[in-house]
């Protein structure tokens, strides 16, 4: 299997371990017994919820802003993001003293624009589809002379996205499968690489909400479909795979599974009630695959890894008291 053809690769993503050790945290890894007996596994959730701004977005975001400092300091960052990744360049463009400017959505919600502002970026508003995105990010690094830094279709973000594959294999041996939310597919792309390159035998599944399921109509047609109305309650998975992270997952992922906003959100409360864990929607998408019944063809997977990607919750939304 040669994984040198792609964005990155195990050497990129083990440079991007070291580059954020010490600013990024090591996060754990927490099981259910009632999770357990329930799917029939063992499920072992990597707890990106914990990294800081609260998602596993500071990692590639990191990895890209300190890479890009160490070669040339630029005038300043920008991205265009509904929120974790926002979130992410502003504290890393901050821990390197160099100032933020970051596209949001109008639908962003509050919360996550709040802690964007509270890390001193400036938020730049914009219509909520991923044309408007890139148009008002370009317009924006023109006037400020800033270098923009891509949720997740670039090779130093999926580098550091991978890192936490990294971590997943440190902390649990013999794993069967992995199962990771995919939105733009920077963390699935990168887990991915890492994953492979260290067991070829390992089965990754992408875990995708169907108001958003670019990724696995892409997978099943072997062509890349753009998003172009995302309806979805998680929306840190509302974007369109990119040049980067489609090749991987079209080549190495054994599936993309979906579960409607129903499932989404029964998983986010098991969560929440028997682990008490705070997690967003878009982190709860991998346990609602699992016990979707869409999992039973691969019942020969007995030792599960899922990532639990964030935990920017807006607690005046909660979808089960409304």
């Amino acid at each position: 299997m040669n994984l040198t053809q792609y964005a990155a690769d195990l050497e990129t993503i083990r440079a991007a371990s070291t580059r954020i050790s010490g600013y990024a945290h090591k996060t754990p890894i927490f099981q259910s017994r009632a999770i357990n007996e329930i799917s029939g596994r063992e499920v072992f959730f990597k707890c990106e919820q914990f990294q800081r701004v609260g998602a596993f977005k500071f990692r590639g975001a990191f990895n890209a802003i300190a890479k890009r400092v160490a070669a040339d300091v630029p005038a300043a960052f920008v991205t265009h993001s509904s929120g974790n990744h926002a979130q992410a360049v502003a504290l890393a463009a901050k821990l390197h003293n160099i100032p933020a400017h970051i596209v949001m959505p109008t639908n962003a919600p509050d919360i996550k624009r709040r802690a964007v502002l509270s890390y001193g970026a400036a938020v730049h508003p914009c219509e909520p589809i991923l044309t408007e995105r890139e148009r008002v990010a370009e317009h924006v690094c023109h006037e400020t002379g800033g270098v923009l830094i891509p949720p997740y279709d670039h090779p130093d973000v999926i580098a550091g996205q991978g890192t936490v594959a990294l971590e997943l294999l440190e902390q649990v041996s013999d794993l069967d499968a992995v199962i990771c939310p995919v939105g733009g597919g920077g963390l699935l792309s990168g887990m991915t690489l890492a994953l492979k390159a260290v067991n070829p035998n390992i089965s990754i599944f992408g875990a995708e909400p169907k108001g958003a399921d670019d990724a696995a109509r892409s997978k099943a047609e072997n062509r890349l479909i753009l998003q172009t109305d995302p309806q979805t309650i998680a929306d840190g998975l509302r974007t369109s795979l990119g040049q980067y992270t489609w090749p991987v997952i079209r080549d190495l992922v054994d599936d993309i599974l979906v579960v409607d906003d129903d499932q989404i959100i029964g998983a986010m409360r098991m969560i929440w009630e028997r682990m008490k864990l705070l997690i967003e929607p878009s982190a709860a998408v991998g346990l609602a695959t699992l016990l979707s019944g869409h999992f039973d063809a691969h019942m020969c997977h007995r030792r599960i890894g899922i990532v639990l990607t964030g935990g920017n919750m807006d607690l005046t939304t909660l979808p089960w008291s409304a």
